[in-house]
């Protein structure tokens, strides 16, 4: 009869944790497992040419909207891809570690993290978004379901700014593969669009999963 006593200490124990405020990152949107897969979907986005930026604006895109227990969509990212996050009452990050993936590095301090859009609102702009409602934006800027939104150091986050996979890569190579598969897997959700050398560049990035899978270097 140890099973319902363990399964009770399991059950105290998380609780204690969650009305702590400690939360243990899950890993949030899980890792694509089949680049072919990937591959497929990008031969099917329209290849056009980039759109105008005329009437841009993040404002455009409201975003950081409540995701329930007083948390904001920024405060949500923070606390899933973290480890061992602790926060406030009112949902604010006190400690906790992160791994920014885009440079395989290790941040300790959460005013060091930008929570970067994998498709930026800019490049989203130009391949379709503009067309959209401010509702649909807000949707697409907040989107916590899809490999959308990520914990990065600013640093990095800030030299991707609004480029496509053809202008700008992760420093750290060993998440190309990743990163390709992500970035089509949203980009075809939200039905938008790619140009020649955005999709040159996705299939040189998706490319590497290979390597990766055969555990060649990376």
């Amino acid at each position: 009869m140890r099973t319902p006593r363990l399964l009770a200490a399991v059950l105290a124990l998380g609780t204690a944790l969650s009305a702590s405020g400690c939360v243990q990152a899950s890993s949030g949107t899980s890792p694509s497992t089949d680049p072919s897969r990937a591959q497929h979907e990008l031969d099917g986005l329209t290849v056009a040419t980039s759109q105008s930026m005329a009437g841009y604006s993040r404002d455009r895109f409201p975003h950081w909207s409540q995701q329930g227990n007083g948390c904001d969509t920024r405060e949500f990212v923070l606390k899933r891809d973290g480890k061992s996050v602790n926060v406030n009452q009112n949902c604010r990050i006190t400690s906790g570690q992160w791994h920014s993936r885009y440079d395989n590095k290790t941040v300790n301090d959460a005013s060091a993290l930008d929570i970067d859009h994998m498709v930026p609102l800019a490049n989203a702009w130009r391949s379709g978004a503009n067309s959209w409602s401010d509702d649909k934006r807000s949707q697409f800027a907040n989107d916590i379901t899809r490999p959308q939104l990520f914990a990065v150091s600013s640093s990095v986050n800030r030299a991707k700014g609004d480029q496509d996979p053809s202008q700008w890569k992760p420093p750290y190579r060993g998440y190309w593969c990743q990163y390709a598969q992500d970035w089509v897997t949203v980009k075809r959700y939200w039905q938008l669009t790619v140009t020649e050398t955005e999709k040159k560049a996705l299939v040189d990035m998706l490319g590497t999963c290979q390597w990766q899978s055969s555990g060649q270097p990376t």
